[in-house]
């Protein structure tokens, strides 16, 4: 029998697949496919990630493993303690977000690159971001008709603004870039 811990102890990410399961019982790949398709636009979850936190939810009593289906494909269920974890967890404040961001930091110390290498970058960046963007604005109208959809709209609203304020800080800096020649 396992032990269930004090609810506050998970983390975002076994959090994240409570409620993801909240929705009905999931496999891990099912979980990878929804992941990718929904918060994977602004959180980071490996498939290896969520295999580690299935079995922890498991060993915690807050999910519950099926039989193994076709591909040997494990369904899990979240269990009334899991339901309760998750309800606790998403009730309390968040702590404040933190902007870890790789091309920021390359542009910050830009000075130690080539001015075309780092218009190499910004272009390359650029184009990522525009077609994030054009993702997100396609969309838009299949989550605008659902009125159940309206939170995860608002953060793919919340995508849609960082991803142009990206591309208008990448236009600055390509300004930058052509003022310095």
């Amino acid at each position: 029998m396992s032990t269930v811990p004090n609810d506050t102890d998970l983390n975002s990410t076994a959090a994240s697949l409570l409620g993801y399961l909240d929705l009905g019982p999931m496999t891990g790949w099912d979980l990878d496919r929804f992941v990718q398709v929904s918060i994977g636009n602004f959180w980071n979850v490996t498939r290896s990630q969520i295999y580690r936190e299935l079995r922890t939810l498991t060993e915690r009593g807050y999910v519950k493993a099926g039989n193994a289906g076709p591909r040997d494909r494990v369904p899990y269920a979240i269990t009334p303690a899991g339901r309760s974890a998750f309800k606790k967890w998403i009730a309390a404040a968040p702590p404040p977000d933190v902007i870890r961001s790789r091309l920021l930091l390359t542009i910050f110390f830009g000075h130690h690159l080539s001015s075309g290498r780092l218009r190499e970058i910004a272009e390359t960046e650029r184009s990522r971001h525009q077609r994030t963007l054009e993702r997100y604005l396609a969309l838009e109208p299949q989550l605008a008709g659902d009125p159940d959809q309206r939170l995860p709209l608002t953060t793919l609203h919340f995508g849609m603004r960082y991803e142009r304020a990206m591309i208008e800080s990448l236009d600055e800096l390509l300004g930058v870039l052509d003022d310095t020649q």
